[in-house]
């Protein structure tokens, strides 16, 4: 009897490695008329930096769709742009666009949703993280994706910017939301060569809207805008009242082609009207020049200034704290420096 040889047959196994998905970012393109939110160019050039494909969204009513859209297309790092068109978004409030957002975002292959630190994203990207259950990183001063792991880590200021959080948003999150402070980045730039593909998406039509759009009350300046200015003239409490604070700062700002700014004290007293806050809970900026004049320098303003290029200092006050953070401070009286050096520039 014979035995029967045993015949070993290999099998090839196939595997296969799932590799992570590229970062896909969405960015709100906030504007006001048409006319793109500065801050939002900041944005844009965060979500590049992921390294991966990068749609805009551009939300408005009718009257202000076609400006919005030419507006948006021209800019670089886009790589497609959807836009949404109601009466509804003429002036928009979160109840109305949360629900727009949701459907674009639902089975899409975004990784990131990403927009500036405005007082309407603030309240959006919350809501929408939050009934994605996901977590949301508001005011990131740096990032990093690791296309390895598909991580993305942050950096953002805490403790009115005296310490930096370093977050990290793991894989296992699969739609990052994060908002940008604006002064940490570069606006990106415009090319009206520049091609992206549009795509319209239907509004979602909200019955019983809880809020109310009332009126938008806007300040005029021929200045430049505050929050991206190259130079700032800035003043405080002792400028008395709003006539002595107009008299004073704002021939030494025409002088300089300069934006006007205000600490919360000034404010609070009635001397600057609230958007020339510069503070913590008011506007955060990294001008070229920043000229302090009657400021103490508190913390809440410092971290709304500290990063600024060259700091000017003029105080009585020769331990004021502001001297700790600024590269040129002058002890001395205000109402003799401005002046003087008001005349000396015009010359």
């Amino acid at each position: 009897m014979f035995s029967r040889p045993a015949v070993r047959v290999a099998r090839h196994l196939a595997r296969s490695y799932a590799s992570p998905a590229s970062p896909n970012a969405l960015v709100i393109l906030e504007h006001r008329q048409g006319v793109l939110d500065s801050a939002c160019l900041s944005a844009l050039t965060a979500a590049t930096q992921l390294g991966g494909q990068v749609t805009g969204l551009v939300i408005s009513g009718p009257d202000s769709a076609a400006a919005a859209l030419d507006n948006a297309k021209k800019l670089k790092g886009l790589d497609n742009l959807l836009h949404s068109t109601s009466e509804l978004y003429s002036a928009p409030v979160v109840e109305t666009v949360s629900p727009l957002l949701s459907k674009i975002l639902s089975g899409s292959s975004y990784t990131h949703v990403v927009s500036a630190t405005s007082s309407f994203a603030k309240s959006l990207l919350p809501r929408v993280a939050a009934q994605l259950d996901v977590p949301a990183v508001s005011d990131i001063t740096s990032l990093e994706h690791d296309a390895a792991s598909n991580a993305t880590t942050f950096t953002r200021p805490i403790y009115a910017g005296n310490a930096i959080a370093t977050v990290k948003a793991p894989s296992s999150i699969p739609i990052k939301f994060f908002t940008v402070r604006s002064t940490s980045f570069a606006a990106a730039l415009s090319d009206s060569a520049a091609s992206v593909n549009v795509e319209t998406v239907d509004p979602v039509d909200v019955s019983d809207v809880p809020t109310e759009h009332i009126s938008t009350s806007l300040t005029k300046s021929d200045r430049p805008e505050l929050g991206t200015a190259s130079r700032i003239v800035s003043g405080g409490r002792p400028l008395k009242n709003a006539e002595t604070f107009e008299a004073t700062l704002y021939p030494l700002a025409d002088v300089l082609g300069a934006a006007v700014g205000a600490s919360r004290a000034a404010v609070d007293a009635g001397y600057a009207d609230n958007s020339l806050q510069v503070g913590q809970t008011g506007k955060v900026v990294a001008p070229e020049l920043y000229m302090a004049f009657g400021i103490s320098g508190a913390i809440q303003h410092l971290a709304g200034m500290k990063d600024s290029k060259l700091i000017v200092a003029v105080n009585k006050d020769p331990d004021a704290p502001i001297f700790q953070v600024a590269d040129v401070g002058l002890v001395g009286d205000l109402y003799e420096v401005i002046p003087e050096l008001t005349e000396k520039l015009k010359k």
